[in-house]
């Protein structure tokens, strides 16, 4: 079974973690959840990055507002995939932590996804771990397919609702 760690900068982030395991247990891929600061225990989040592969992860999440150095703390101490989510916290909306979370220097990169994107976050987790997995890889063609037709049926409802008030 996969396992993905999905490390959060402090306890107020945990609505978003949660929404990303969620979708990782949908997937039936394992999540191990902690809080884990850059800044305020930076030893500790150094020696989970530096040991996450030997722990037996094959990604991180790491999610984090203001300052969102996670992501990158994260990448500085592991070859591992790291996916940044950057939260929404104080004044700026999110922009700071998406900034921080993108602007990652040459050789050490981290995936970001949207301001509070945790579905997508643990999709393209399930997606990097699909490369190897056939069987996550039928589930993601599955989940498109519906998703597919779900937007198909409301085109029909629509265009019938607009059709007959001509």
């Amino acid at each position: 079974m996969h396992t993905v760690a999905v490390v959060m900068g402090s306890k107020s982030d945990l609505p978003i973690a949660e929404k990303a395991v969620a979708v990782l247990q949908e997937y039936g891929v394992g999540a191990e959840v902690r809080v884990l600061s850059a800044h305020r225990c930076p030893e500790q989040a150094r020696e989970f990055a530096a040991s996450a592969r030997e722990s037996g992860f094959s990604v991180i999440i790491a999610a984090a507002g203001m300052a969102a150095h996670l992501a990158g703390a994260m990448a500085a101490n592991t070859t591992l995939p790291v996916i940044g989510i950057p939260c929404r916290s104080g004044g700026l909306g999110g922009m700071d932590a998406l900034l921080s979370t993108v602007m990652m220097p040459s050789g050490i990169p981290v995936a970001a996804v949207a301001v509070d994107g945790a579905k997508n976050a643990a999709l393209l987790a399930v997606q990097i771990l699909a490369v190897a997995d056939g069987e996550l890889a039928r589930k993601l063609d599955e989940a498109r397919r519906a998703e597919t037709q779900a937007v198909l049926e409301t085109d029909a409802q629509v265009r019938e609702q607009f059709r007959q008030e001509r």
